[in-house]
This record gives structure tokens, sequence and C-alpha cells, in this order.
């Protein structure tokens, strides 16, 4: 916590009892190299969750867990919303996640703080709930926006995209049921997957929309046994661009788009990875 200049790299843990890896309030972190490994039916045990953190890179993981592989936090309720420290300049890359029973990338659902500016490219997931996964709901205020996903390779999946809008646990009854989300400009790209069961659940609020959301180049091979509606969208707009299966209405084709995804650089992922001495 409150920490500056984290380095965490090579090594292997083991049946955390919760979260692995959790820094909160810090900034300029390098999690690299780690083998992180849970129970498939173990209950809360996310692999590496970044809250309220800037300048993070995350790469050359590998997470079996019983929840979220990466799960990106900013303070829940009115809680995140009073510290108001957003997660954002994120990067994370080259990750091996399987997880059976949620996400390989969750953003939320402790967002309250914000959470912008997240790039994750060159990821693979194997028998795994679902790919990059919005979770949120009416009381946590707060954003997620600017976010960029590109060239993941998908094998066996519930959900490849995954947006809720009702995530509704609290951690007491005096949340704000004005505190609305914002959910804007959320970009996928290059995007290949096999052995899937829905294409998409999208989900969004009822008078607060979630918006611009860009889906481009992606295709989705279904299971032997597949539901038969592929895209469920409610209150999402946004447009799609050489997906198949077909989206939704909400999200109509036009052909030539190409989702965005940024030619910068973070100063995180310039920074060298020092070895420790004994």
């Amino acid at each position: 916590m409150y920490s500056d200049r984290i380095q965490i790299s090579n090594l292997t843990l083991i049946d955390s009892p919760m979260w692995f890896v959790h820094p909160i309030y810090s900034n300029t972190i390098v999690v690299q190299g780690l083998t992180i490994l849970a129970p498939i039916h173990s209950p809360n045990t996310d692999g590496i969750d970044p809250d309220s953190c800037s300048n993070v890179r995350i790469e050359d993981n590998y997470i079996v867990s019983g929840d979220d592989c990466i799960a990106v936090k900013s303070g829940w309720d009115t809680y995140g919303i009073k510290v108001g420290i957003p997660t954002e300049h994120v990067v994370i890359r080259r990750l091996t996640c399987i997880s059976p029973y949620s996400a390989t990338i969750a953003l939320g659902s402790e967002m309250s703080g914000g959470i912008r500016d997240v790039r994750a490219e060159d990821i693979t997931a194997i028998n795994t709930e679902s790919g990059v996964r919005i979770k949120t709901a009416v009381g946590r205020g707060g954003y997620v926006k600017d976010i960029f996903a590109q060239n993941l390779t998908i094998n066996t999946m519930k959900y490849v995209f995954w947006m809720t809008g009702s995530y509704g646990s609290h951690p007491d009854p005096s949340f704000d049921p004005k505190a609305l989300p914002m959910i804007q400009n959320i970009n996928y790209r290059y995007w290949s997957a096999e052995n899937v069961t829905y294409s998409a659940q999208l989900d969004g609020i009822k008078g607060d929309t979630f918006r611009d959301i860009c889906i481009s180049d992606v295709s989705i091979g279904l299971t032997e046994k597949p539901k038969e509606v592929q895209w469920n969208c409610t209150d999402v707009s946004g447009v799609t661009s050489n997906v198949t299966p077909k989206a939704c209405d909400a999200l109509p084709e036009k052909e030539g788009v190409k989702c965005n995804y940024p030619t910068d650089r973070l100063p995180v992922e310039d920074l060298p990875l020092l070895k420790c001495s004994a």
C-alpha cells in the first residue's frame, strides 16, 4: 500500500485464501513471470488485482484460478468515490489464464474511483468463463473508459464478451442509488475464439447506456450445442466490423471500421526489471 516502484517477478504462488497479488494506492508496478495456482472451485482467488494504482505492467504470467485471473479495481461504492484514486495506465500482455468460473480480465466490480487506459494484448484463455468482463452496478459511480484489448486467443469459453450493469453486491446499505457508473470507449479487436457457448452478454443500465463499444475483426467458433441467441444486448451502443457470428442490432455492422489500440508506449513499459541480490 502507498508504495512506489514495486517489482514482483519470477515466483510461484500457490493456494492463497484470497486475492494473490493486490497492490493498493501505489504507482509504477511491474508484475512479471509469475505462476499463480489455485483450485478452480475456490472462490475469490483472483490472480493479480491492481487497485487504485497507476503505471502498471503485468506480463508473462500463467494463472489458474477459481476467480478472475486479473481484476482491475479502484474502490467500492461510496468509499471508492470518496477516496477517488483511479487505476490507470495499465498494460497486460502475454497472459495465459485458466478459470472455468470467471474472467480472463475483469474490470470491476469495485471501480468507483475510476478505471481508464487499460491495454491488454497477446492473451491466451483456455477453459475460462469469459474474456474481458466489465462488472459494475447502480451505486458504484466512477467510470470504466478507454479500454483496449487485442490479439486474444480463446479456446472453450462460455462468454467471449461480457458486460454486467447489475453486479449488485454492496459493502453496506448506504450506497447512493444516484451514483451511476460511466462505461465508455471500449475497444476490442483481433480476437479468435473456439468452442464458445455465447458470443456476448452485454447488459448496461437502463438510463445509463454503456456507449462507444467497438468490436472488430473477431471470429467466434461455437460449441456443438451453442445457445440459439448468440448476442444478448440491452442498454449498450456502438459498432462492429468483420465479426462472426453477427452482432446484435445495438452494435450494427459498419464495414471497414478498425477499433482503436494506442500506438504510444506507457513509461512503465520501458522500466527495466531489476534483479534482487542476496
